[in-house]
């Protein structure tokens, strides 16, 4: 399911996918989709995106000069279990793309589409946060820490720990694997009171005689359950960064390396013959040295087995031997024969 980073790293994928496109007509939905429809028309319009926890806001706004003239409109998404945005050819859209906005002429067409395979996704007209949803763990970390501690007499952490890290109205962004992760790092029973984990952190105090760069040190070194909600999910996203960067070079590649890419892995030629493959033919004069049988005039010659002395092996025809069944010694191990 689509957690805090990877609705982060969509808003970036939204920005940095559409900052040079202009899009075009109307907003599209498909005909299976419970979510509104977007009364949105104009001739040319951008996108672009931001993201607080578990939800996205995409602005559409119109270009000068663009018809009809209109307002720009905002709209908010929650991913559900299997959101995502994709940019796709016009002529190439998902199969459960749910809503389309398609660029203007001229240019390649394209679609970004909101994709989604089980349907769980919404969107919601006029911009607005859903009420009741705390600050960000990513991008509002210190009003993030200080409502859950100012709120702790909530009914919210009489329950376990792991309960109470999925509740957004404290702990927006955080999902079923951060939550597993963070509990791992700290070493904290997951079924453990929630209000006991934290009430820890409103007596903790650094002391005072410790320089700004000892505090930082010292939090790194050993951060608390509030900051490790606030951590994993930058790693994830830094992860999300490098991994993307890694599929860019990867497409990067000459015609014949994305060939043998797309063949399967037996019918992929190797390196090796490949490399077999542009050598010379070689005749049996052209041998290279050192691979002759007499190589070494003074090994002993190995008589090869299964041969017959006689008329038998001229003719070709041998008598079916009589196998003789093994057996087993009884002298006890560790004796020689005499």
């Amino acid at each position: 399911m689509p957690e805090g980073p990877e609705l982060h790293l969509a808003s970036q994928f939204v920005n940095e996918a559409c900052r040079a496109l202009v899009f075009g007509g109307c907003v599209e939905k498909s005909s299976v989709s419970r979510n509104p429809e977007v009364p949105f028309e104009s001739s040319a319009y951008r996108i672009s995106a931001s993201a607080r926890g578990k939800e996205l806001r995409l602005i559409l706004s119109p270009l000068p000069g663009a018809q009809p003239q209109q307002e720009p409109l905002a709209l908010v998404f929650r991913f559900g279990m299997s959101g995502s945005f994709q940019l796709v050819p016009r002529e190439e859209l998902p199969r459960h793309a749910h809503l389309r906005f398609y660029t203007a002429p001229p240019g390649p067409r394209l679609a970004l589409c909101f994709v989604d395979i089980r349907r769980f996704g919404r969107w919601d007209l006029g911009g607005k946060w859903q009420p009741g949803r705390g600050p960000c763990v990513l991008q509002e970390y210190q009003q993030f820490r200080e409502n859950v501690l100012r709120n702790l007499a909530d009914k919210a952490f009489d329950r376990p720990i792991c309960e109470a890290l999925l509740d957004q109205r404290f702990f927006n962004g955080i999902g079923n694997y951060l939550r597993a992760e963070i509990l791992y790092r700290l070493k904290i029973p997951p079924f453990e009171k929630a209000r006991s984990v934290l009430e820890a952190l409103q007596q903790h105090r650094p002391s005072p005689e410790l320089t700004l760069s000892q505090k930082i040190r010292t939090k790194l070194q050993n951060p608390d359950l509030l900051e490790l909600c606030h951590s994993v999910p930058k790693e994830v996203v830094q992860l999300g960064r490098k991994s993307r960067k890694k599929k860019s070079k990867a497409t990067q590649l000459s015609p014949e390396d994305r060939v043998e890419d797309a063949l399967p892995p037996s019918k992929a030629p190797s390196r090796t013959r490949r490399a077999k493959r542009d050598l010379p033919k070689r005749t049996a004069t052209q041998r290279p040295e050192g691979t002759s049988l007499q190589q070494d005039p003074e090994a002993p010659t190995v008589p090869k087995k299964g041969r017959r002395k006689g008329r038998q092996a001229a003719s070709g025809h041998c008598r079916p031997r009589k196998v003789k069944a093994d057996i087993p010694s009884l002298e006890p191990e560790g004796t020689s024969a005499s």
